[in-house]
């Protein structure tokens, strides 16, 4: 079992769901909002952060807000002759920033990714220019998003 993989007791699960809505909360208050003293609350923030339950804090940019006006969702299938060079490929995928996220799946394709764009002309140059041209990628099937209807959420504690 690792780490990350023990279980959190009530107090620790009310620490993570505290902190995915306010990363940037201080101790002094989530110490408050958790009724442990602060030494105390640190200690398991701290714990928490060693075991990898808490990954980092980060902010939620407008992606509208540095130009990036298009996000798509990209199945993404792989040669077969390519299944040994599975590693490289994904280094490869890891570097390129319009990817946002990079999954991989069950079903028809290999991958699905998350990238986005300036624009229309932008995302599909990235696709033919870049993606395509990784050695190994067969096949790609992009779904352009018109609407994002529920923006990235916090994990469900429980």
């Amino acid at each position: 079992m690792d780490k990350a993989s023990l279980p959190l007791d009530a107090i620790d699960r009310r620490i993570v769901e505290i902190l995915q809505r306010n990363g940037r909360l201080s101790n002094v208050d989530l110490a408050a909002e958790i009724h442990l003293s602060p030494p105390q609350t640190l200690r398991r923030v701290k714990l928490l952060e060693e075991r990898g339950v808490l990954r980092g804090y980060r902010a939620l940019v407008d992606p509208a807000s540095l130009g990036l006006g298009v996000t798509a969702y990209v199945s993404l299938s792989i040669e077969a002759a390519a299944f040994g060079r599975v590693r490289e490929i994904e280094a490869l995928i890891r570097d390129f920033p319009e990817i946002l996220e990079c999954h991989t799946v069950s079903g028809d394709s290999d991958y699905l990714l998350k990238v986005v764009g300036s624009d229309l002309k932008t995302l599909s140059q990235f696709l033919a220019d870049k993606l395509m041209q990784v050695p190994g990628v067969a096949d790609i099937r992009t779904m352009i998003c018109l609407e994002e209807i529920k923006p990235p959420a916090s994990l469900p504690v429980r």
